[in-house]
C-alpha cells in the first residue's frame, strides 16, 4: 500500500487551497465587523465578548477592503471545501483509512503511553508507534477531520442568511446566530493553529520527503 492514497492526496491539496482562501477572505469579513457576541444578536461594543483586531490588507483576500468581493470568494470556496470534506469521510470509511490509521486504541489513552508519546515528539521522533501515525498525530487528525472542519461547515451554514429558513434548527442548536458566528471564528483559528503546527512538524521531519510523499503517495508499506 502507498503511504498516502490518491483520495487523501487529492483532498489534501484541494482542501489546503480552500482553507487558505476561506481564511484570508474571512479576515476581510471580520474587518467589516470585528466584534463577536453570544446569543441571537449583538452590535454594541459593550455586548461583545471579544474585539477582534483589524487584519492588514496583505493578510486578506482581496488585498484591499471590499466586503462584497470577500464574500464572493468565501462562498466560492465554501462549496468545494464542504463537498471535499464529505468525500474524504466517505473515502476514509470505505477504504478503512480512518479505522486503520486514525482511530485510537484504548491502550493509547493510558497516561504512561501518552507521556511516552510526548517525550518521543520532544526528541523529534515522529515515526514511533506501531501504525502509520502515533497517538498525538491520530488525535490531531481526528480533531481536525471530526471536529474543526465539520464545525466550520455547520457554523458557516448557520450564519449564511440564505440558509437560515432551511437550517433554522441548526442555528438553535448552536445557541443563536451570533453564537454560531463566534464558534465559526474559534474553529477557524483552531484550524490555523493546527496548520502552523503541522507545517513546523513537516519542516522538522524533512519537508522534501514529506511533500514528495503527499504528491506521489510515497513508498509502499504493509497494512
Amino acid at each position: 500500500m502507498k503511504r498516502h492514497k490518491l483520495s487523501t492526496r487529492l483532498w489534501h491539496w484541494i482542501n489546503l487551497a480552500c482553507v487558505v482562501v476561506l481564511f484570508m477572505s474571512g479576515l476581510t469579513i471580520s474587518n467589516a465587523h470585528p466584534r463577536l457576541y453570544w446569543g441571537d444578536w449583538g452590535f454594541a461594543p459593550e455586548q461583545a465578548w471579544l474585539m477582534v483586531p483589524r487584519f492588514p490588507d496583505w493578510m486578506t483576500i482581496p488585498g484591499y477592503y471590499s466586503l462584497a468581493v470577500a464574500r464572493d470568494w468565501h462562498i466560492l470556496m465554501a462549496w468545494p471545501f464542504a463537498i471535499g470534506l464529505l468525500f474524504m469521510w466517505i473515502a476514509m470509511l470505505v477504504n478503512r483509512h480512518f479505522k486503520r490509521d486514525i482511530a485510537t486504541a484504548r491502550q493509547e489513552w493510558k497516561p504512561a503511553a501518552i507521556a511516552g508519546d510526548i517525550k518521543a515528539h520532544l526528541r523529534l521522533d515522529f515515526d514511533h508507534g506501531q501504525g502509520k501515525y502515533n497517538f498525538l498525530q491520530k488525535l490531531a487528525y481526528g480533531l481536525v477531520l471530526g471536529v474543526f472542519l465539520p464545525m466550520m461547515v455547520f457554523t458557516g451554514i448557520a450564519i449564511s442568511p440564505g440558509m437560515e429558513p432551511t437550517f433554522g434548527w441548526l442555528v438553535e442548536i448552536l445557541g443563536g446566530r451570533q453564537s454560531a458566528r463566534s464558534l465559526h471564528f474559534i474553529f477557524a483559528f483552531a484550524t490555523l493553529g493546527f496548520f502552523i503546527v503541522h507545517v513546523l512538524l513537516v519542516l522538522l521531519a524533512g519537508p522534501f520527503g514529506q511533500i514528495r510523499d503527499m504528491i506521489t503517495g510515497g513508498r509502499s508499506y504493509e497494512a
